[in-house]
């Protein structure tokens, strides 16, 4: 394995059309942050590729305990740049299939992470910029942050799992509106459905990302790690088959020599009687 992402304090790394992935450290959590912000910090196939590589890299790290993706400036994202796709309608359509699998390489990175990864949005996450969001698996947006599946406002279907995401996070009557009506929703409706998981004033989104990060960096890793694969993985089976899933994860955690010192300190007689007492019943 390489050295470098533990010891990142900051890099910027340039993508095509202005477009670049910035990350620096804030102790335990990496920071990816978009950077366009001429443009709403529209993405790129070159951008796809470096986040998928550097979250990638950095699983392979216990000293990085949590992810928070955040856009530079005002905006998260506004998705694609509609300019190279106008061009691209000139290329063959193998090219852009293979920049849409880069694009899904990232979004399958994010899941596959051990860390958990929050997006942290302000303004506009637009078209993939939504879809990007929904990937992540949590959420913090500024109260008068916009959300929308713009795609079908020029014409094109969703990438980057938006139809995915939304299907399994919400009834099919408000998945389709979303996909549908393509008109911007506020950060208010997407908490009451579920969707964003904390609403924040404006201007505070990436801070209280950072906070939570550094908050959840502080957990056991392999558990956080194992209950990230019973989430997603359990969109694909039976009950029976994830019950069986969690037994095993269960045991493989409770005989880990992490679980046996959290254990331990949790039953220390220093902790204070409100603290302590029996774990989970199981």
């Amino acid at each position: 394995m390489t050295t470098g992402v533990p010891a990142i304090t900051s890099a910027s790394l340039a993508g095509g059309s202005g477009a670049r992935l910035k990350m620096h450290r804030e102790g335990p959590v990496l920071v990816l942050t978009l950077s366009n912000p001429e443009a709403r910090n529209a993405i790129n196939p070159s951008v796809y590729r470096t986040a998928a590589k550097a979250i990638r890299t950095t699983a392979g790290f216990r000293t990085v305990r949590a992810i928070v993706l955040r856009g530079e400036g005002d905006h998260f994202s506004g998705g694609g740049d509609l300019r190279r796709l106008a061009r691209q309608r000139k290329l063959p359509p193998a090219e852009q299939q293979g920049h849409i699998d880069a694009l899904h390489e990232w979004l399958m990175a994010i899941e596959e992470a051990p860390q958990p990864v929050i997006a942290a949005v302000e303004g506009a996450a637009m078209g993939g910029g939504f879809s990007l969001c929904l990937a992540c698996d949590l959420i913090v947006a500024a109260e008068d942050a916009k959300f929308a599946m713009s795609y079908i406002n020029v014409g094109l279907s969703p990438d980057g799992g938006g139809t995915d995401s939304l299907a399994r996070s919400l009834p099919p009557q408000a998945a389709l509106e979303m996909l549908l009506d393509g008109t911007p929703c506020t950060a208010k409706r997407l908490h009451e459905l579920g969707v964003v998981n904390k609403v924040v004033p404006h201007g505070e989104a990436g801070a209280a990302a950072l906070a939570w990060a550094q908050q959840l960096a502080r957990g056991p890793f392999e558990v956080q790690a194992r209950i990230k694969q019973l989430v997603y993985a359990a969109r694909g089976r039976s009950r029976r088959e994830q019950l069986e899933a969690e037994r095993e994860s269960f045991l493989a955690s409770l005989y880990s020599d992490e679980s046996g010192e959290r254990i331990k300190e949790f039953l220390s007689p220093r902790k204070k009687p409100e603290t302590t007492g029996e774990g989970p019943p199981t």
